[in-house]
């Protein structure tokens, strides 16, 4: 018994001892305190708009680029385009309008007149829509203006200048030559905005471009609107009417004479009608009779 009393007293010691020395290690360091200096956030998703200034200014600003009152010159019968650039169109809608008569020509790509002549020309995705007119007309001449749907709507205006071609002979209306002379016509194109395609001459009725066998030499340069005649040595079957023809222009035409034995400075001192109805033998006793009289 008393073996036993002393076994049990030494577990009681140790479990004693085990408790007590438990707690002599370093205690744990205490938690820091939220300080309140310090914000908590929440696991929040937020969102940020910039402001509606800062949207506006970066959206491209609607603008043209073909400068208001830019002139179009076209001649008679040629093709006019007036150009009309936007930039930044957006979903904005084109409009020509012909300003002399308010009548409106065409919306986007769609012709509302009834003359079909009129027609707007866009590529999609460019920026240009430009107003095509054919087979141009003086009637045609005036403002037109290129409008931007918008509010409120934006316009440019344009005006188309309509000009007639002419052809023009240098040197005067009548030519004198002696058999044998040479005889030079150049023929100018002025007033075009087109060159020609060709130029045609005429003797009397009869086309002569091609006729090199009766000494006849034309040539012709488009881009500098100019064709020459050439006739080396000229004989009286030369005499006659010469008609300059381009093919976009007023004709042109010169007469000439070839004398033979006949007083050139008398020929000169006639008028055109005259010398023309006396080489033509029409009514010369009747003319001449009326100038004795006088």
């Amino acid at each position: 018994m008393a073996v036993e009393r002393h076994r049990c007293l030494c577990v009681v010691v140790l479990l004693i001892h085990t408790v007590t020395g438990a707690g002599e290690g370093p205690s744990p360091l205490p938690l820091p305190s939220p300080s309140p200096s310090l914000k908590s956030y929440d696991n929040e998703l937020t969102v940020t708009f910039p402001p509606l200034d800062d949207l506006y200014s970066n959206t491209p600003e609607k603008h043209f680029g073909t400068e208001n009152n830019t002139l179009v010159t076209s001649q008679t019968g040629s093709t006019a385009l007036l150009p009309c650039v936007i930039r930044n169109i957006g979903d904005g809608i084109v409009s020509w309008i012909r300003r002399k008569d308010y009548h409106l020509l065409t919306v986007g790509l769609t012709t509302y007149s009834s003359d079909q002549r009129f027609q707007a020309i866009h590529l999609q995705h460019s920026e240009d829509w430009t107003l095509k007119v054919r087979f141009v007309q003086k009637r045609d001449a005036g403002i037109y203006e290129c409008q931007v749907s918008s509010h409120p709507p934006t316009s440019i205006f344009l005006r188309l200048e309509v000009v007639e071609a002419r052809a023009q002979i240098s040197g005067p209306t009548e030519k004198y030559l002696k058999p044998g002379s040479t005889l030079r016509l150049q023929c100018s194109v002025v007033q075009t905005t087109e060159a020609p395609a060709f130029v045609f001459w005429y003797h009397n009725s009869r086309m002569i471009n091609y006729d090199a066998e009766r000494g006849i030499n034309v040539t012709t340069n488009p881009a500098e609107r100019l064709s020459d005649l050439l006739i080396p040595a000229a004989s009286v079957s030369h005499a006659g009417n010469y008609t300059c023809v381009p093919n976009n222009a007023v004709p042109a035409s010169i007469y000439v004479h070839i004398f033979n034995g006949e007083n050139p400075a008398a020929m000169q001192s006639s008028s055109p009608s005259f010398t023309h109805l006396n080489l033509n033998g029409l009514l010369l006793p009747a003319l001449l009779s009326f100038h004795i009289t006088r």
